[in-house]
């Protein structure tokens, strides 16, 4: 347990969560849960600062898993529309736990390494719904959070009557990207890395591994780190992140 973590409950009508790359067009198909990189932009639509890094701990799946399909008319990239149907999650419920760390990519805003100032900025966001709004996975799943208790409740997926424990495979699936800006092995600096990951959920709850624990992956592109400072025209931001002034 981390002193500075966050617990909130996330829902929605509609969820769409899928590899990135299986976006480019055409059919579309959710995974049966949140991926890694889902939950970190919900957390980042709460509350987000290029001093700390979000780390997503757990998931526990609360609503039973079942999809529906939806004919719709995207645009194609040759012109015109095309006939596609979408498979979404439907009647979503998460309970989320994270906690954040200090993103070392990021010397010049060492001063704004305030942990008591940070965990309670995004414990009010949290209570307020988020300064931003939630998407499940795409734009068009509309989500909503509310502060909870990780582990309270009953979920679908809880340990079965008899004591047992439920299990769950859901495979090789796809956990998140690494951006250079929060890279932290030396493989992974400068560049951009797709990650995967063995999901497996016990007792309703998917445990994730960290960014840097996730040993299947692949290097997409070099990217560099955009920097902050009064340099670079981004100055007032800086200012605003350590409270010296508003940007």
């Amino acid at each position: 347990m981390h002193e500075n973590r966050i617990e909130f409950e996330l829902m929605g009508r509609r969820a769409l969560f899928s590899d990135v790359v299986t976006r480019i067009g055409g059919e579309k198909l959710s995974y049966p849960v949140p991926t890694y990189e889902a939950l970190k932009g919900v957390v980042h639509s709460i509350y987000w600062k290029p001093t700390i890094e979000w780390i997503i701990d757990a998931v526990r799946i609360m609503n039973p898993i079942s999809t529906e399909s939806v004919g719709v008319r995207p645009i194609s990239y040759s012109g015109g529309n095309d006939l596609s149907y979408y498979t979404y999650l439907k009647d979503v419920r998460y309970r989320v736990r994270a906690h954040f760390e200090w993103n070392m990519n990021r010397p010049e805003l060492e001063g704004d390494r305030n942990e008591n100032k940070h965990h309670n900025i995004a414990k009010r966001m949290v209570a307020r719904g988020g300064r931003r709004d939630i998407f499940l996975g795409t734009r068009e799943c509309q989500g909503y959070v509310s502060p909870c208790v990780f582990d309270e409740g009953e979920g679908a997926y809880d340990k079965g009557a008899d004591g047992k424990d439920r299990e769950i495979d859901f495979g090789f699936v796809y956990h998140g990207i690494t951006y250079a800006d929060e890279a932290r092995l030396p493989e992974d600096k400068g560049g951009m890395t797709v990650r995967f990951f063995h999901a497996v959920m016990k007792n309703g709850v998917i445990v994730f591994p960290r960014p840097e624990e996730c040993t299947v992956k692949r290097r997409i592109k070099d990217m560099e780190i955009k920097p902050f400072g009064k340099a670079y025209g981004n100055f007032n931001y800086v200012g605003a992140c350590s409270g010296e002034e508003e940007a």
